[in-house]
This record gives structure tokens, C-alpha cells and sequence, in this order.
């Protein structure tokens, strides 16, 4: 006897404490994959929430996920794949026909649908359209005309604007009327005669007025607009410094196209922020989900400058091959001088790519900000002088061994304040992403400086050969 799935059950069965898709319910939701049996699935499938829906996609093996999806047929909700890992939807997509693609796109909004149809191949996006009405095909076509990364592939193209001179009364009857209005909005646009925004009514003052007023007498007429070719990040930054829950999207010629929302500004805050994780890491765009040999080539190119910089590295030690063989102390202590450059100099470079990433690191604060990290790598690495000058010379029972030691110190952090932030800068300056190679530079930097300095001190001041 098929047991019988209950919204409440759901509700209490889809996620466990942890916030991660309950072990119950992903079995559950196998055993109806794995036996075929599609009303079991659609009963267990069609209540989830969008969001919920994508993390049971990603929770599945491949070949349990893609039979999910064509035991679903068009009762699969197309907006779980705006939530999904990118090689998740490519899959996805690659095992479902055109016919079924266009349309499932059709019933969402512009961004989302853009959202999912923007990295297809563009033999596929043009079948895909052609298989969809002409006004929303238009839409379409527009949007992913746009750059990527943009506000014009964010923005929502359905959105509703009316004429200063329109009453409170006409405006909410249109709304009750029309057929064509976004599933949500915060906000109606007051438009002049050539489609450029004067201002904005929200959706409280609206419902407060009374119906014989004019929408332009209770407007707001301060109204923050973004380009649609501006960048993503730079939008958020606009939405996170004037607190907006929407902004208009206009053209070159100031015409509004669009609406962009809060809920898409919080998604992109979170890719930019994974995606500077990922690239700190030299991970590029690998995703948990990717396949061994798709981790594997994102991975070995990075890996391979690594390699060079830690040959650079290690010529620098042997130069100081024949000081290191009269006095093998030098080779226990100099990795703790070139451990705590490295960390230091990472300390400071990841401030600094955070600051350029936020807009924070203003040209004007520059100055200060250099000034203010190479005084914290002079004072640190006074500090850790002492400590470090302690140890090592009570360890090899050597004061002069332990002063050399904090001279190092000293000049490897003093090192690794000063390129730790003027490394990340420069590559900015370059119109390089600092998230990207920052990492690479600022080690190899600490690692050279930290040998140099350490081992050099002590040849010079042991008479080392």
C-alpha cells in the first residue's frame, strides 16, 4: 500500500536540522526514481519550494537525477535550475529536448529564464526561442544581448509604469486587469512620453492614497537608476549603499527596459564573494559538483605556477647551500621565517582583496591604507623578533644565532605588510583581478625575502662560506 505524502509531512521531512536535505526524504525521493514510479515522485516533488527542489537535484547521483527530471515531464519546475551548481543545469539541460526547454521557460520571469538559457550553445538558444511567442522571444533576445556579469542579464523585464497624470484609481484598476504583471513588485514607475523614469510609488503609498489622486503628486521623485550595461557588482554596491529593494534599469538613452530586485542582488553577492574564494584558492570556477577530470584541469594550472614559484624559492636557498652545511641550524629555523611571512602577507592581501572587491580601497585611501599595513608588518614582526630571537637562541644555546633570527623577522614581515597590499593594488592598477594571482605573488615574495634575508644575515654575520 503506497503510503500517502501529506504537506505537512514535508514541511517537516524535506530538511533536517542541519539545514541539509533529510536522509529520510532523499531516500524516499530515490526509491521513486529508482522504481519509476512517477506519482510517487511528482507527490514527493511538486510541494518543494524551488530552492529545495535544486538541493535534492544535487543531493542525487547523475543517472537518479536526470531519470528525476523525465519522470517528471512537465511537471518539473524549471525555476529549480536557477538554483542549481552550473555543471548541474548544463546536465540537465543536455538530456531534455528543445520543445520541453521552451517550455519551461516560458512561464518565468525574464531574468530567470535568461538565467538558465545564457551559457547554451547559441544554435540552441536560437531552436529554443523559435519555439517561443514573438513578444516574449523579443524579450528574450534582448536580454541576452546584454554582456554577461551585467545588470541587463539580471534585470527583470516585466515590471509596470504609467504616466504622472494617471489617477490611484486608474492605476489599480490596470493592475486588476491586466494579464502581463510580474509574479512580484515593490515598487510602479512614473514615466514620461519617451519611457524615461521620473519617479517611483511604492506599493504602501499607493494602497493609502485615495483614488482620484495623481500618481505624480505622490511619487517619489528621487529615483536610483543603473545602466544595463553597468556591472553586476557595482549594482549590488548601489543597492547596498542606498539600502533600495529595487532600481530601474535604463538604456543608453535613459529609456526604462527594467527592473532588477533585492533577491537578485543577493544572489549576486554571494557569487562574487564564492567566486573571489575560489579564485584566492586558484580553483577558478570549479564547482563541488564538477567531475574528478574537470577539478583536476581546473586545478593543475594553478598548481604548475605554484611549482615555479617554489623553484624560485629554492634557488634562493642554494645560494647559501655551503652556509647551510657549516651550520645546519639555519635549515631548522628558516621555514618558521618564511611560514610567518607567508601568513602575515596573506593576513594583509586578503584585507586588501576584500576592500578592492567591496570598493572600499578608494584611490584617496591608498596612501593611508599602504602606510597603515607596513607599520602592523613593522610592529608584528617586532613582536614575533622578540619571541622568536628567544627561542632560537635557547634552543641552539646561540644569542647571536637568536639575533639574526629577529632581524629576519623583522624584514620578512616589515616584506610581507608592504606587498601584501601593494601586490593586490598594482594588479588592480593592471586592470588584473587581484583575487586571482595575488596569492601566488605575495608568497613568493615572503618566501624569497624570509630565505634572503634569514640565511644571508647569518652567512654574513657568521663568516659562512
Amino acid at each position: 500500500m503506497q503510503e500517502t505524502v501529506t504537506s505537512e509531512d514535508l514541511a517537516l521531512a524535506v530538511r533536517a536540522e542541519d539545514g541539509h536535505i533529510a536522509p529520510a526524504f532523499l531516500e524516499r525521493v530515490s526509491a521513486a526514481v529508482e522504481a519509476g514510479d512517477r506519482e510517487a515522485l511528482a507527490a514527493l516533488a511538486q510541494p518543494l519550494h524551488e530552492a529545495d527542489l535544486a538541493d535534492v537535484l544535487e543531493a542525487l547521483r547523475p543517472e537518479q537525477r536526470n531519470l528525476m527530471v523525465q519522470l517528471l515531464g512537465p511537471e518539473f519546475d524549471f525555476l529549480a535550475l536557477t538554483e542549481v551548481d552550473d555543471s548541474v543545469r548544463d546536465e540537465i539541460l543536455e538530456i531534455l529536448p528543445n520543445e520541453a526547454v521552451a517550455e519551461g521557460v516560458r512561464d518565468l520571469d525574464t531574468d530567470d529564464a535568461i538565467h538558465i538559457l545564457q551559457d547554451l550553445e547559441e544554435s540552441e538558444q536560437k531552436d529554443i526561442l523559435a519555439r517561443i511567442p514573438a513578444t516574449e522571444r523579443a524579450t528574450l533576445r534582448r536580454g541576452l544581448e546584454f554582456p554577461e556579469e551585467t545588470a541587463g542579464r539580471r534585470m527583470q523585464s516585466e515590471f509596470i509604469a504609467v504616466p504622472p497624470f494617471w489617477t490611484v484609481g486608474q492605476t489599480i484598476d490596470y493592475m486588476r486587469d491586466s494579464d502581463d504583471l510580474p509574479d512580484d513588485f515593490y515598487e510602479i514607475f512614473v514615466i514620461d512620453p519617451a519611457f524615461r523614469p521620473l519617479g517611483t510609488v511604492s506599493l504602501n503609498h499607493l494602497l493609502r492614497a485615495k483614488r482620484p489622486v495623481a500618481m505624480q503628486a505622490i511619487m517619489k521623485p528621487e529615483i536610483y537608476t543603473v545602466k544595463a550595461t553597468d556591472d553586476q557588482e557595482e549594482v549590488a554596491r548601489t543597492f547596498e549603499r542606498y539600502d533600495l529593494v529595487s532600481a530601474a534599469v535604463v538604456d543608453e538613452s535613459g529609456r526604462l527596459v527594467g527592473v532588477i530586485t533585492v533577491d537578485d542582488i543577493i544572489d549576486v553577492i554571494e557569487e562574487e564573494a564564492d567566486e573571489d574564494i575560489r579564485r584566492l584558492g586558484g580553483v577558478g570556477d570549479e564547482e563541488i559538483s564538477d567531475t574528478v577530470l574537470t577539478a583536476t584541469k581546473s586545478r593543475f594550472v594553478w598548481l604548475l605556477v605554484n611549482l615555479g614559484t617554489a623553484i624560485l624559492a629554492s634557488w634562493v636557498i642554494s645560494l647559501f647551500d655551503a652556509s647551510i652545511t657549516q651550520m645546519v641550524a639555519l635549515a631548522v629555523l628558516m621555514p618558521i621565517v618564511a611560514s610567518m611571512g607567508g601568513n602575515a602577507g596573506t593576513q594583509t592581501m586578503t584585507v586588501a582583496v576584500r576592500a578592492i572587491a567591496t570598493g572600499e580601497l578608494a584611490r584617496f585611501k591608498v596612501k593611508r591604507v599602504i602606510t597603515r599595513e607596513t607599520l602592523v608588518g613593522f610592529l608584528n614582526g617586532c613582536m614575533f623578533a622578540v619571541i622568536i630571537g628567544s627561542v632560537a637562541g635557547l634552543w641552539f644555546d646561540n644569542a647571536q644565532l637568536g639575533g639574526v633570527m629577529a632581524v629576519a623577522m623583522v624584514v620578512n614581515m616589515l616584506a610581507a605588510g608592504l606587498f601584501g597590499i601593494l601586490i593586490p593594488v598594482g594588479l588592480q592598477r593592471l586592470k588584473l583581478d587581484p583575487a586571482v594571482a595575488s596569492g601566488v605573488f605575495v608568497t613568493t615574495v615572503t618566501d624569497v625575502v624570509g630565505f634572503f634575508a634569514f640565511l644571508g644575515l647569518a652567512a654574513w654575520w657568521f663568516g659562512l662560506a
